[in-house]
């Protein structure tokens, strides 16, 4: 049987005790005279007008050679029995145990704050809006999202928090307009898509040159505990490209960016979840990872400017550099910095913040 059998009537810890007594052959007041209470206190317990504290429960087991835990549990199921039979209703289908439910879905409290869905007093009104961000008809409907989620080894991601920002994602592209997809003219386009790469303030151009691309584009913050900085999925087959700008350096918007691209044109199947400080896990994501290091900078002329310039990356030796690729010299910086050719407290004035281009892009 998979069903609770919940008893349609609990004896009171009272009448167990007038049970007791009978049997002994004793009165309220001898009990009382026993356990050193007053006798108005026994009869308020016998009635079930008082309830059986820790300490009584411990001078009933004295007296009654019982165990303490015997009287405390009876005292708590009791007093269960009366909350259940109050509110009319088993604690299986009360309104906390659904929003317990809903809140082991979803970050309910971060998607109400961000306005993905409307805070409601009534259950009901909340699971319907569960229900329709997540695209289903019953909340017991279990939420279909392909993606391989890569956890970081130190914050280990909520998988409930990821689904969440996937699918908001996915709700703000879903009807938005973009080119017909064709993933060979998309490998085509990307030494153009790289000339937004040389000024900071170009980065504005990018969401445009991709819809004509046929690849959503999309900004969305990420929820507290899941450590994304971007992500690449399909919708009704159609490519998208998200990113949390998490760290707003150019260096990380171009490589995540470029990392997220490279699935695509890679032809990689599914979805894909990165966290840019834990890459490498899978063939996909090194491909994809090697892909972005090398449409950024050239690998052979980055490899001679290396052996020619190691250990001393002067700001003039990193400029020129940088400007021979047709590169923002933050991109090659954070590259030095990954790679530790140089330590992270160099060159940091070429890491600009981003945000503020895009700011048109970010969604809540």
């Amino acid at each position: 049987m998979s069903q609770t059998l919940v008893p349609a009537r609990v004896s009171s810890p009272g009448r167990i005790l007038s049970r007791e007594l009978d049997a002994r052959g004793w009165t309220q007041k001898d009990l009382a005279v026993i356990v050193e209470r007053p006798p108005q206190t026994i009869n308020e317990i016998v009635k079930g007008k008082k309830q059986i504290t820790p300490e009584t429960a411990m001078d009933l087991a004295a007296a009654l050679g019982t165990s303490a835990e015997f009287w405390t549990n009876l005292e708590a199921n009791y007093r269960l029995h009366l909350a259940q039979k109050e509110a009319g209703q088993s604690s299986g289908d009360s309104s906390i145990s659904r929003r317990g439910r809903l809140y082991s879905l979803a970050p309910i409290p971060e998607m109400v704050k961000r306005g993905w869905i409307e805070g409601a007093d009534s259950i009901d009104k909340l699971e319907k809006a569960v229900c329709d961000f997540f695209g289903v008809v019953r909340i017991e409907e279990a939420v279909q999202l392909a993606v391989n989620c890569r956890q970081s080894e130190v914050f280990e991601a909520e998988g409930r928090a990821q689904i969440a920002w996937v699918k908001r994602v996915e709700n703000l592209v879903r009807n938005r307009e973009v080119a017909v997809f064709d993933r060979a003219k998309l490998r085509d386009a990307i030494p153009d898509l790289l000339e937004y790469a040389r000024k900071a303030e170009d980065v504005a151009l990018v969401p445009q040159k991709l819809a004509s691309l046929g690849v959503h584009f999309a900004i969305v913050p990420h929820l507290q505990k899941t450590y994304l900085d971007g992500a690449a999925f399909y919708v009704e087959g159609t490519p998208v490209v998200a990113l949390t700008l998490r760290h707003k350096r150019i260096d990380n918007f171009w490589f995540t960016l470029m990392h997220e691209l490279g699935h695509i044109v890679a032809g990689h199947k599914g979805s894909y979840l990165d966290n840019m400080e834990n890459l490498a896990v899978t063939e996909e994501e090194a491909e994809a990872n090697q892909l972005a290091a090398d449409w950024l900078l050239e690998p052979q002329d980055l490899s001679e400017f290396v052996a020619e310039t190691s250990p001393y990356f002067s700001t003039k030796k990193v400029q020129q550099f940088s400007i021979s690729q047709n590169r923002h010299p933050g991109i090659l910086a954070g590259r030095l910095h990954r790679e530790e050719l140089i330590p992270y407290k160099n060159h940091r004035k070429f890491l600009v913040k981003v945000d503020r281009y895009l700011e048109g892009w970010i969604a809540q």
